[in-house]
Formats: C-alpha cells, structure tokens, sequence
C-alpha cells in the first residue's frame, strides 16, 4: 500500500498568442533573469502585478482615511468604555 501526497498547489494551463517581437523579449528576459520557464516568468509578473494592485488599493484607503472626519482620541474612547463598565 503506498499513499501519495501532493504538496503542489492546483495549476491551471492557459495558452496564449503572442507577436514574434514580444516572445523573443520574454525569451530574452527569460535567459537574462535566470527564469527557468515560460510558466515561471510569466508566474512572477502575475504575482508582481497582484502586489501592485494591493499596494494601490491600500493607498486608496489610507487617502480614504485620512480626508475622513476626525475620530475620538484613545483616552476618549477608554473614558467613554469606563464610564460603562
């Protein structure tokens, strides 16, 4: 009886079509950065591109914040709290 473990994530496949003249820059960038696949290269612009977007939408909310009213200070809310307790 033998078990298998797969410890890879899910993968998925995607084709995509390409101009000559962006293949042979991704096969440029591939050799020049030591990427060592198509999948890999194009994994890491994806994850890059998905920090980005984070980064962006933190700067949205932290704008968002700070032109919203200003709130209590901490001691108003602690004496707010205590006077309930």
């Amino acid at each position: 009886m033998s078990i298998v473990l797969n410890l890879q994530p899910m993968t998925t496949t995607i084709n995509i079509s390409l101009p000559d003249s962006l293949k042979s820059f991704i096969d440029e960038r591939i050799k020049s950065r030591g990427y060592d696949s198509y999948s890999e290269y194009l994994s890491d612009l994806v994850r890059k591109d998905e920090l980005d977007a984070a980064k962006e939408k933190l700067r949205e909310r932290l704008a968002e914040g700070l032109q919203s009213p200003v709130g209590r200070t901490w001691e108003e809310l602690k004496d707010s709290y205590s006077d309930h307790v």
